[in-house]
């Protein structure tokens, strides 16, 4: 009876110990950190009534993110080519996407220029067969960090961008849009 008493006593203040350690001395278990993202891909599917497709690659580099498109059926010209803020491309005319990704605030500009929204590309240039390809270095952008682009959306469209008209460029309707996530 005596042994029996002891073990309850023993067992009492182990459960004891060990409850007070779970609530006050033992951390919660940190999750793994994640690793940086080095690429980032946008496949572009048309909006209703257009046939253009394409895609977009991001690469980050120590001297910023390299961009490279390639998109096809195009009307032969310039097309305006943009990040927008949300990755949302339910809407069949595009406007899911929202407005370019602007988290400094600036006015809109060309994508060489200092003071631009973020998703200021530029324009994407089609030939006679509708086939527009852009490979370019873009020092703004990033892949990870608050201002990321992964989970927005790309937007191309009908005309070309002025690259002064704010805040759009001018640019005209939605032909096609495409969410960027992470690549392998």
């Amino acid at each position: 009876m005596i042994s029996a008493l002891r073990f309850s006593s023993v067992f009492a203040t182990l459960l004891l110990v060990t409850t007070s350690m779970r609530s006050t001395e033992m951390p919660a278990p940190m999750p793994p950190a994640a690793a940086p993202i080095e690429t980032a891909i946008a496949v572009i599917i048309p909006t209703m009534g257009n046939s253009v497709t394409g895609v977009v690659r991001f690469t980050q580099t120590a001297g910023g993110v390299h961009v490279v498109a390639d998109v096809v059926w195009l009307k032969q010209g310039a097309h305006g080519f943009h990040i927008h803020e949300f990755g949302d491309i339910s809407s069949t005319d595009g406007l899911s996407t929202g407005g370019h990704f602007n988290p400094s605030h600036s006015l809109h500009g060309a994508p060489a220029s200092p003071d631009r929204h973020a998703g200021d590309m530029g324009n994407l240039n089609a030939d006679a067969n509708g086939h527009a390809t852009l490979d370019y270095m873009d020092t703004i952008i990033s892949l990870s960090g608050t201002d990321s682009i992964i989970g927005r959306s790309v937007v191309v469209h009908a005309d070309a961008d002025d690259l002064k008209s704010q805040p759009t460029g001018k640019a005209g309707k939605r032909l096609a849009t495409g969410v960027i996530g992470v690549g392998k």
